[in-house]
């Protein structure tokens, strides 16, 4: 069982950055892949970036490309995601999510509010 736990949202002005952070438990971390989701009010839940279990190969949303970047570091379990150049439209709950393989994502936070104001 994984349990992933995020941190790091709040509200920032347009142009702005924002670290989130998510930590998971389990000793299975660094098999997982890991993505970020995120769902605005009215709106589908859509991706936003994802990072293999090797930290080798990472992919983004276009909406995100050059501004947001996700890493991990498996020696504290935790996945981040580093966002700049904030924009209202990044308004959203953020959800961290799990994988092993190619499978669905099993593993779901309870997601972190990121508000940026105009």
């Amino acid at each position: 069982q994984v349990q992933l736990v995020e941190s790091g949202g709040g509200v920032v002005q347009a142009g702005g950055s924002l670290r989130l952070s998510c930590a998971a438990s389990g000793r299975t971390f660094s098999s997982l892949n890991m993505a970020w989701f995120r769902q605005a009010p009215g709106k589908e839940r859509e991706f936003v970036a994802a990072i293999r279990w090797s930290a080798i190969s990472t992919s983004y949303a276009d909406s995100v490309k050059g501004r947001f970047t996700i890493s991990r570091d498996n020696a504290k379990n935790t996945v981040y995601l580093q966002m700049n150049s904030l924009k209202p439209e990044d308004t959203a709950v953020y959800y961290c999510a799990a994988r092993y393989g190619a499978n669905i994502y099993d593993y779901w936070g309870q997601g972190t509010q990121v508000t940026v104001s105009s």
